[in-house]
């Protein structure tokens, strides 16, 4: 039997600390998840513009995929008749799906909500479907996700308090009926892991209170949600000064759609232990390129001629092989190829950063680190 077969449903292990920060493993069936971890996003089966090997070379060691989008094209039905999603789209390590939640907000103009979930109407054909605790469960059953995320209510960090209440209480009601949906998904619960999404906005009191009910229920990792939606930094660091501690210690906490560099490496220091973003591959195909000393634009001038690195301390195959004044050229024109290049080298500039981070907190050297980085990349762009 392979070491694969033979890995458990679920494991986090710590195996070092500086500070509040932590550093470790997920074991899962379908591979180890090297903690602190950056999850690229694979919106619609796919890292955009990137082919799944080329991930996997950055040093990714899992994605994410979107429940609400791959529920409407191709469908969850059609993605489980192909194989899952893994088979689907080429990629055999673990997949973090989310519930479909981040949608009840972003897509508001489009949904009815109630107590039995939200009603969205597709933005691709106007049909209308009912997202519901029970219905996420089973969508992300169809994918067969390794991580499934429960299914929430995400409202603005400027709503009232009131709002915020009623939807942090909603969102735990929603998190009971998802834990027993998870569980009635027979061979899947067995090998899948579910994860639990903690809300409350800024307030203290209501990040306790979801924290404490979303234990009482019991979940093999929980997330930090409803942050990073506009609220700025100093918010966002205000909140995880005090929400990964309402969290159990022993098992992964989770920054949803976190972020920019010096956002995760902030994180980090305050005990997050995964993070997914769109921003590194958005970026790239846009013409942003995040270095150590900052990000740039391409295609800027000033890069027309010239024939240095990306990043000069960078070690991806996109610096060693092609300069700025290549990249500037390719995007300028539309090229795809300035695409690929583009976001090939922000997700190794991406997984580079957790690798260091994972260094430095196995050294006990974060704090040096951290603040070396935040100088250098706050500093003159080059």
């Amino acid at each position: 039997m392979t070491a694969r077969l033979m890995a458990p449903r679920f494991a986090f292990t710590v195996t070092a600390t500086s500070g509040r920060a932590r550093t470790g493993t997920i074991a899962m069936r379908r591979g180890e998840i090297r903690t602190p971890a950056f999850m690229p996003v694979g919106t619609a089966a796919t890292v955009k513009a990137m082919k799944p090997g080329d991930v996997r070379a950055t040093g990714a060691d899992i994605l994410l995929g979107n429940t609400y989008h791959l529920m409407l094209r191709p469908s969850a039905e059609r993605v489980a008749r192909l194989g899952g999603l893994h088979a689907f789209m080429g990629w055999d390590r673990p997949i973090l799906t989310d519930s479909g939640g981040y949608q009840v907000m972003s897509l508001s103009e489009l949904t009815r909500r109630s107590e039995d979930g939200v009603e969205f109407k597709s933005h691709l054909d106007g049909t209308r479907h009912l997202m519901s605790p029970e219905r996420s469960m089973e969508i992300q059953r169809l994918l067969d996700s390794d991580i499934v995320m429960a299914f929430d209510e995400l409202v603005p960090t400027t709503a009232t308090r009131e709002v915020q209440a009623r939807a942090m209480e909603r969102s735990m009601r929603w998190a009971r009926r998802s834990r027993a949906g998870f569980d009635s998904g027979g061979e899947h619960a067995s090998r899948a892991a579910l994860f639990g999404i903690q809300q409350g906005a800024l307030d203290k009191g209501l990040r306790k209170a979801s924290a404490d009910a979303l234990v009482d229920i019991g979940f093999d990792g929980y997330a930090v949600g409803g942050l990073a939606v506009g609220e700025g930094q100093e918010a966002m660091f205000g909140v995880l000064d005090y929400a990964p501690q309402q969290l159990p210690s022993d098992r992964p906490r989770y920054l949803m759609g976190v972020g920019k560099p010096d956002d995760i490496v902030g994180a980090v220091e305050r005990g997050i232990d995964m993070f997914d973003c769109v921003l590194p591959t958005r970026s790239g195909r846009t013409g942003q390129a995040f270095t150590r000393h900052g990000p740039i634009n391409i295609r800027n001038a000033r890069f027309a001629e010239d024939v240095g690195p990306v990043d000069p301390d960078c070690a991806c195959p996109v610096c060693h092989d092609h300069s700025r004044a290549y990249l500037h050229h390719l995007v300028r024109a539309g090229e795809i190829l300035g695409a690929m290049l583009m976001t090939e080298h922000n997700l190794y500039f991406y997984q580079a950063l957790m690798a260091d981070l994972r260094a430095a907190i196995a050294g006990d050297t974060l704090t040096a680190f951290a603040d070396d980085f935040r100088a250098r990349y706050a500093g003159p762009a080059r």
